[in-house]
């Protein structure tokens, strides 16, 4: 699980450095081909934006190997947990405005990673226990 929550905070860097360069873009200002060209040159010079687009990569990568490796009823709901990150860097690295009603919102989603990832104990100890018991714990029992 160490990996997965290196990769939650690449990802949440990824995200708050997305959204920063995006920024310093600026928008489009209208829907024309010359407008979107100049929005693809503008991105694909923007140091921010390029290395939020690398960590995000990074972080996909990482994914698809953890879901290579457990359940994605494990590993998919978890990743919710970068939105918990994501939340607190843009609160401390973009100064965005975070109201209660929304941290209530990121505390529910703490709540429910504790539920996946105490499940996943509970698992592992009836895995545990049922090798155990399969075992023989005696040498009368080898013969």
């Amino acid at each position: 699980m160490c990996i997965l929550i290196v990769a939650l905070l690449l990802e949440a860097v990824g995200v708050v450095l997305l959204s920063k360069g995006l920024k310093e873009i600026g928008t489009a200002a209208s829907f024309s081909v010359p407008e979107i060209w100049r929005i693809i040159k503008a991105g694909l010079g923007n140091p921010t934006l390029l290395t939020g687009i690398a960590l995000e990569t990074v972080f996909f990568g990482v994914l698809l190997y953890l879901l290579s490796q457990r359940e994605v009823s494990l590993i998919w709901p978890l990743t919710s947990l970068g939105f918990v990150i994501s939340t607190a860097a843009a609160k401390i690295v973009l100064a965005e405005e975070v109201s209660p009603l929304r941290w209530a919102g990121v505390a529910l989603i703490v709540v429910g990673a504790g539920f996946i990832t105490y499940s996943e104990k509970q698992k592992e100890r009836a895995r545990s226990v049922s090798t155990e018991s399969a075992a023989p714990s005696t040498a009368q029992d080898l013969r």
